[in-house]
């Protein structure tokens, strides 16, 4: 194919930019439009006063031969900057156990054993469908069906073996985990809102079973922070004849006859394109459109809920003292009779030890977080900004106290401490009201898909099944790329 197709990609996250990347490398002209000074978007990674902290992702995993990154990087020739996490992070539970999230797979048994003996049961299926899910998902997989030629797709997807999982195919997680160990519920439901943005009692069974599977997929520490996988793919963007341009806000896809024509953005700039990939959320997606925005988006929009958003906090250590040998990431819940999120569990991630450059000597960057709703933060800023900040100091103490239980002494340790609301989020990520990390995944049957009822127009990232992860959206991304040369072929 010649460069005679060209690709809008607007904004430069992970599944923007790996999209655009397949696209550019099969012969199409890709540009790619990114508000900010840098990539990444919730998997960025920002310079603070000599800090570079982890935005919001902090780990990431798919980097095996099969795994999604892994493929991204032999199709491209391309090599990750990132190194074997292992073990992947450790979970503190409310009644003083912790249990270690081990990548290796013998090690882990052997861990949930000791944890949880009578869990047995439930890891092994666990296990059965998290390996059928990934096998799947290593051939093309274009799920949700959208179009006659997706459905003989899927069937040369299948084996044998896959037929195994269709018994739990409206099932969830909690239809076959033990009910009677409440520290085990809260260790389910702990990695399932990580990894699934929801609960086991939600969670789809074939969707958690591979969620819950992720710390064994090649996890693993980013050098330089989680933002240079973005920076990656950047590179390789503009060294094979592609373009990145910052500081582009698009403000307006401009549609003619039904077909996206161009982008616009605030600083004046027009490009025309062939084919227009929306690295942004649905509501996003829908203020770009303006009135264009097709009636089945529409209806979309009315009816889907807000996401979760997050409160983070980026601090600054100083390492002489921190405990040593500390691990590097953990999660903390604090009670298992109250819901998830909202400060009761916390995700705390230190950066590696032994990536000296993400901080000045003797320091180190740390990023926590936990899931928030985003309409209270809104209400607040909106109407009462004292009571905004009120409420953001409730929220450090909330994430500084459970990183206590995890890593005693670490207030006494903080020299840098900057809060960030879903109001902050969607400032520097341009995210509608600060959401991230996609839908929850409760139904494979409702799973959002990556057509926008614009023809040359497709959503990438976060949103699109599989969403979360950058393993997700990368996933997703491979999927929209050969969408759109399958219907430009």
């Amino acid at each position: 194919m010649s460069k005679d197709k060209h690709t809008i990609v607007i904004g430069a996250g992970i599944g923007g930019l790996t999209a655009g990347a397949l696209l550019l490398q099969a012969g199409h002209q890709v540009t790619v439009l990114e508000a900010h000074i840098y990539p990444g978007g919730s998997a960025g990674t920002f310079y603070h006063q000599k800090y570079r902290f982890d935005a919001g992702a902090t780990l990431a995993a798919g980097f095996s031969p099969d795994g999604p990154h892994g493929r991204v990087a032999q199709i491209l020739d391309l090599q990750w900057p990132v190194r074997p996490a292992d073990p992947a992070w450790l979970v503190h539970l409310p009644d003083g156990r912790t249990v270690t999230q081990w990548s290796d797979p013998t090690r882990w048994r052997e861990e949930w054993i000791t944890a949880f003996p009578d869990s047995g049961d439930f890891w092994r299926t666990q296990e059965l469908l998290a390996k059928i899910s990934w096998d799947v998902s290593s051939r093309p997989f274009p799920w949700p069906p959208q179009k006659a030629r997706d459905f003989i797709t899927l069937a040369r997807a299948l084996r044998p073996a896959t037929a195994r999982a269709l018994p739990f195919l409206f099932r969830k997680i909690s239809d076959f985990a033990p009910d009677d160990d409440p520290m085990f519920r809260s260790f389910l439901d702990g990695q399932l809102l990580i990894s699934a943005q929801t609960t086991a009692d939600k969670a789809d069974a074939l969707y958690g079973s591979a969620a819950l599977d992720l710390p064994r997929r090649g996890v693993n520490h980013v050098q330089g922070g989680i933002g240079s996988l973005a920076k990656t793919l950047v590179d390789w963007i503009r060294a094979n004849g592609g373009q990145v341009l910052y500081r582009h806000q698009v403000e307006r896809i401009d549609v003619k006859n039904g077909r996206a024509v161009g982008a616009r953005t605030k600083n004046g700039l027009r490009l025309e394109g062939d084919t227009i990939l929306g690295n942004v959320t649905p509501w996003s997606l829908g203020d770009l459109l303006a009135d264009a925005v097709p009636r089945k988006l529409r209806r979309e929009l009315a009816r889907r809920q807000a996401t979760w958003g997050a409160f983070t906090l980026y601090l600054g250590l100083n390492t002489e003292t921190l405990p040593k040998q500390v691990a590097s990431h953990h999660q903390v819940i604090i009670d298992s009779n109250q819901p998830l999120g909202e400060g009761n569990s916390v995700f705390i991630s230190l950066a590696d030890a032994h990536d000296s450059g993400r901080a000045p000597e003797g320091r180190r960057p740390a990023t926590l977080s936990t899931h928030v709703a985003i309409a209270p933060w809104w209400q607040l800023y909106q109407s009462d900004h004292q009571a905004y900040l009120r409420r953001r100091a409730e929220y450090t103490n909330r994430l500084l106290a459970a990183a206590e239980k995890a890593i005693p002494g670490i207030r006494g340790s903080i020299e840098l401490c900057l809060p960030g609301t879903p109001v902050t989020f969607e400032f520097y990520t341009r995210r509608s009201s600060g959401m991230v990390g996609g839908f929850p995944q409760t139904s494979l049957i409702s799973a959002r898909g990556t057509r926008t009822g614009i023809k040359n127009l497709w959503l990438v990232g976060d949103s699109i099944f599989p969403g979360q992860s950058t393993a997700g959206v990368t996933l997703g991304a491979m999927r929209v790329a050969a969408d759109v040369l399958g219907a430009s072929g």
